[in-house]
């Protein structure tokens, strides 16, 4: 007898989802409120026709490793990465660019006494970034498929950034470079684990690289749903789903949704401690959006950070963890840090005549209501005299906006909830089955479960295989191809 599931919602993670369960024989059908699929992976000409401009993530260093995505073949469906010269730098005042290479013999030859330190700090994500993204895409309370590797990552990891880099590194290059990996966790710099950030994005960044795709982040979905169509998966967009009594019959319901948007569906069946735990959910901080179309590249004073694919602008490493305590406080600092990609340096699809789409995002409190924009064009400014007479249009997309077009970014929180304490580990609630959504035959997959945000699908992986246990399923292991050789930069 055929198996059935609905999915609702469809990003990343509902789609991943739909891949796995269709692979192993399900009946599939995705159910989407809006006209397009895709969550806040998507691509839209924001800027004016002729222009492609990311919506939500940019760059890509869980995609192109991400054990859903490789196990799939994206790129049999058309899915392209394209490399930057460097996949990151960090623009400093007090001279030149830090710089993340490629390599990691690279990186650690142009930072000087600090070099050892960080080739020890790096070496084993670096050296085995795929088996590394297989620990870490994956719920953390269980045995890890790489458990020796794990717990050398471990021991980097529960250190808060900001004291091990000034206990590690004398270089400001260095500090800098570990500190801007770090804020992508959205944390300050104090917080237990934010080092696993750094050392995960700098040792990928030093090994699968911080690509972009080619034509924007819309072409990881397209290639999703070429997938999707060939395993017959259905989807519906425009059609909201508020009360799951109104679904047709099926074995299971995976919600790509967060815990806010989950208890407000009538029909789950949910109560007691579950839906307090869905209740307590924290939020972390917001991103407040700018895009940016230019004449040219910027004009960085350090012109070597134009060959970046990104840009993390801010400062050193006091101003950065200055910057992010102020927002986990609940302020807005005067100098936020900004999250700055540069997609058509290498992607000439993004605009046409040399023009330049300059995608950012700056860390601002939780649904903060100010104007921040003028902020991150004085940050960029800083770094890159001259950068206000380069631009043709901008676009400013503040947190209210960014949940108007997308529910689940919640407050402008980008990563499906805060990583703080224990929401780190603990996603939704804390169970050691955090795929099963408090009863029987439901199950969440959004980045509110583990790992969390980015564009990856592994939630989705992961929830999908939840499934098809409670199925009694077999399940089908995951293919992880051996990692190509990073293209040549341009």
């Amino acid at each position: 007898m055929t198996r059935t599931a609905i999915i609702v919602g469809a990003g990343p993670n509902g789609l991943a989802a739909a891949a796995r369960l269709a692979e192993h024989g399900a009946q599939v059908t995705i159910y989407e409120q809006g006209p397009h699929v895709g969550g806040a992976a998507r691509s839209a000409d924001t800027l004016g026709p002729g222009t492609t401009v990311d919506l939500g993530a940019a760059a890509h260093p869980f995609g192109i490793g991400s054990p859903a995505f490789r196990h799939l073949g994206l790129e049999s469906h058309g899915l392209r990465w394209l490399h930057h010269r460097y996949p990151m730098a960090h623009p400093l005042e007090s001279g030149p660019s830090a710089l993340l290479h490629p390599d990691l013999e690279d990186t650690s030859a142009t930072l000087g006494e600090d070099a050892n330190a960080w080739r020890l700090l790096h070496r084993a994500v670096a050296g085995h970034p795929l088996e590394s993204l297989a620990n870490a895409t994956g719920p953390l309370l269980r045995m890890p498929p790489h458990p020796a590797l794990m717990a050398g990552f471990g021991a980097r990891a529960l250190w808060p950034a900001g004291p091990l880099a000034r206990l590690v590194f004398r270089t400001e290059a260095a500090r800098a470079l570990f500190a801007g990996s770090a804020a992508h966790s959205m944390l300050p710099l104090g917080h237990p684990f934010t080092a696993g950030f750094a050392v995960l994005f700098g040792g990928l960044g030093q090994s699968l690289g911080w690509p972009v795709a080619r034509g924007g982040t819309q072409a990881i979905i397209n290639a999703l749903m070429q997938h999707l169509a060939v395993a017959g998966v259905e989807v519906h967009t425009n059609s909201p789903v508020r009360d799951l009594r109104e679904l047709p019959a099926s074995d299971a319901i995976l919600l790509d949704l967060t815990p806010r948007q989950v208890l407000e569906l009538s029909g789950t069946g949910i109560g007691g401690r579950y839906a307090g735990h869905l209740r307590r959910w924290k939020y972390g901080a917001g991103a407040y959006k700018v895009d940016y179309l230019l004449d040219g590249p910027i004009p960085w004073r350090d012109e070597r950070t134009a060959h970046a694919g990104t840009v993390h602008v801010c400062g050193n490493l006091a101003e950065v963890a200055a910057a992010e305590h102020e927002v986990g406080s609940g302020r807005l600092p005067g100098r936020p840090f900004v999250m700055l990609a540069q997609p058509s340096a290498v992607d000439e699809s993004r605009a046409a005549d040399g023009r330049q789409v300059i995608w950012s995002y700056a860390h601002v409190p939780n649904g903060c209501t100010a104007q921040v924009g003028a902020l991150v064009d004085r940050q960029i400014e800083r770094f890159a005299p001259g950068f206000g007479d380069r631009v043709i249009e901008r676009v400013e997309t503040p947190p209210r906006a960014l949940e108007d077009w997308n529910p689940n970014l919640v407050g402008g929180d980008i990563g499906g909830g805060s990583l703080r304490g224990t929401q780190q580990l603990l996603r939704p609630a804390p169970t050691l089955h955090p795929y099963h959504a408090g009863a029987p035959g439901l199950y969440i997959c959004s980045s509110s479960t583990p790992p969390g945000g980015g564009v990856h699908g592994m939630a989705g992986w992961h929830a999908a295989r939840a499934v098809l246990r409670d199925w009694g399923v077999a399940v089908l292991p995951t293919r992880s191809p051996a990692a190509e050789p990073r293209p040549g930069s341009r």
